[in-house]
């Protein structure tokens, strides 16, 4: 029942203001982002859709994913927060990913994508993950490396070394992330940055209705 009634909650969460003239139901359309962000490839969307009769292209439903915009909620006051980075492919090219989760909850704060693994890209994060939540009085949950410690040291953020124990629940994510790519591993195929960060961003919305 509770499992049920998050993705109610999810589809009904799921905003169609960019669709003009659009064939397919609304309905149909909402099952749809949410199944494959739900974890159901592009493919198997589709069939879904043909057993409500309706016929439309892999492109389509990856669209309308993107062009529904979905963002996780703002505004957590959490107790503690996991923060980690880990390595993503975007096609041939290296980028960083990183994650803020509550390992109360399992909910997923921030993401952030970028090219590099810098202190001063620790420190953005660290700045937008502020404007986004509550987190001032929050205890955060770091491994050993060198920027994200230092962000929290010039952010004036009360941290502690931990490296197993809450700090799983970024993990998790991580690798929920890497298996939902296109290769099953941890590459981004034939896409932009942009575009990927709008995924993390609808993989977030997600994630934090159904856990």
């Amino acid at each position: 029942m509770p499992e049920n009634a998050s993705l109610n909650g999810c589809i009904d969460r799921i905003e169609l203001g960019f669709v003009e003239r659009e064939a397919t139901p609304r309905l149909l359309m909402k099952l749809s982002i949410q199944l494959h962000l739900a974890g159901l490839s592009l493919s198997n969307t589709v069939s879904i859709l043909e057993i409500f009769g309706v016929e439309r292209a892999r492109s389509t439903v990856h669209n309308w994913v993107h062009k529904a915009d979905l963002q996780p909620e703002e505004g957590r006051c959490p107790d503690h927060v996991a923060v980690d980075e880990t390595v993503i492919r975007l096609n041939d090219e290296q980028y960083w990913l990183y994650a803020a989760v509550d390992p109360e909850t399992n909910e997923l704060l921030h993401t952030k994508l970028e090219p590099a693994r810098t202190n001063v890209i620790a420190y953005s994060f660290f700045r937008e993950l502020r404007e986004k939540h509550d987190v001032d009085d929050a205890v955060f949950l770091v491994d050993g490396a060198k920027p994200l410690n230092d962000a929290c040291r010039r952010h004036g953020l009360d941290f502690r070394y931990e490296r197993h124990g809450n700090r799983n629940s970024v993990e998790r994510v991580f690798r929920e992330v890497k298996r939902r790519t296109t290769s099953f591993s941890n590459c981004f195929s034939n896409a932009e940055a942009e575009t990927a960060n709008e995924w993390l961003r609808s993989f977030a919305f997600a994630w934090n209705q159904l856990i």
